[in-house]
């Protein structure tokens, strides 16, 4: 817990300067504007095809519910769309910027010896994507449950948080073997990041920087955790 801790107060404090805030804000600004279009093109489309297939319950004389439940769930699905393609953004243009910068200043000793790195971090971060864009939307209508709407964007969320950073953060420094040692080493680890980070892309505002403060969460447990795996083995890379 306390390296987890220190990794989202390293994150946080990374994510003031210049050189990282920019690669922070430029890919959900990206996002919102992208999908805003979208959304304002099918909006009364989509509104109409979707309170079509709800129920009505028209016997109780709110037969406005369809409607206004549409909304909200096409609402989710956009929300569900911009995080997703800023995460995107984030893992394959801001994390490589990024990594450089936390890199070269908190663990110069951390020398790189990943392979392929562009590619194989790009299909994770497609295939991550993929699974939550299609799962998210799968169980959208199980939001209109009763308590749905405080655990399942949470579960999603930090899923796709785990599931993309915790290859992203480390492809370009750990080798094969490192990274699966890490990968099951760090599990517990990098699902409390995903779930922290998770809480942060549902906060107004704050989960517009959201996916490039996860990118950070993650680099910090990514590069101590191999640190400390090479001093425990008496490897020096």
């Amino acid at each position: 817990m306390l390296e987890v801790f220190a990794a989202f107060t390293k994150a946080a404090r990374d994510l003031v300067r210049g050189d990282i805030l920019w690669q922070a804000l430029w890919p959900p600004l990206v996002a919102l504007v992208a999908w805003g279009f979208v959304a304002t093109a099918v909006w009364a489309h989509a509104i109409a095809l979707i309170s079509g297939a709800l129920p009505t319950f028209e016997w109780t004389g709110w037969t406005w519910m369809a409607h206004w439940a549409a909304v909200f769930l096409l609402l989710a699905a956009f929300a569900s769309l911009v995080y997703a393609t800023a995460l995107l953004l984030v893992a394959t243009f801001s994390l490589p910027r990024m990594l450089a910068l936390v890199a070269a200043r908190d663990y110069p000793d951390v020398l790189p010896h990943g392979e392929n790195v562009f590619w194989s971090s790009l299909g994770n971060t497609l295939a991550a994507s993929g699974i939550y864009i299609v799962g998210w939307l799968a169980t959208l209508p199980l939001l209109l449950v009763p308590g749905a709407i405080l655990v399942l964007p949470l579960a999603w969320t930090a899923w796709l948080n785990q599931r993309t950073f915790r290859f992203d953060a480390l492809a370009e420094h750990a080798t094969r073997s490192e990274l699966r040692t890490l990968t099951r080493g760090l599990r517990a680890r990098f699902y409390l990041g995903g779930f922290g980070t998770a809480l942060a892309a549902h906060i107004p505002l704050v989960n517009l920087l959201a996916p490039a403060y996860t990118a950070l969460v993650f680099v910090h447990l990514a590069l101590s955790g191999l640190r400390r795996l090479r001093q425990e083995s008496g490897v020096t890379l």
